[in-house]
């Protein structure tokens, strides 16, 4: 079965399981430790680029134990590999399309919101450059991802 399996517990190991696909390693580092003060039980793992989040999703077998994330933390400007295109390879994937994905941007061009949904993002956020709002915003996407959507 993939996805979660039941309200408020994410996968078999009953933990909310969280993708973060970031290339900035501070950024990667704040919302770790956001998520060890959060009142949600995560488990929560960094790609640290396009195509390591793309190795890591496509290596997910559930039943082999090695489940899919409950939701994917993208940043939208990542080197190399850049956040649409792995948003359009996740959202084209049939075993993989069916994990929410929200994505994170500093840009506020109107042309890279209107892309991300047209690729079938969730939703796009903005991503707060000030550290104490980055952290809030990490605990609040989580929150509501874990406990008020039914996945």
């Amino acid at each position: 079965m993939l996805g979660r399996k039941g309200a408020n517990v994410g996968t078999n190991s009953g933990l909310f399981n969280i993708l973060f696909v970031e290339d900035n390693s501070a950024d990667g580092r704040l919302a770790m430790e956001a998520m060890k003060e959060s009142s949600v039980p995560c488990s929560f793992k960094i790609a640290g680029n396009g195509e390591e989040a793309m190795s890591y999703l496509l290596s997910r077998d559930s039943d082999a134990g090695l489940d899919y994330p409950d939701i994917i933390l993208l940043d939208l400007n990542l080197l190399e590999k850049g956040g649409l295109e792995v948003l359009k390879e996740i959202k084209g994937n049939p075993n993989l399309k069916h994990i929410p994905a929200i994505v994170l941007t500093t840009s506020s061009d109107e042309r890279d919101i209107k892309g991300v949904y047209a690729v079938r993002a969730n939703c796009c956020i903005p991503k707060p450059v000030n550290l104490d709002e980055f952290s809030k915003a990490i605990k609040a996407i989580v929150n509501y991802w874990a406990t008020v959507v039914k996945l």
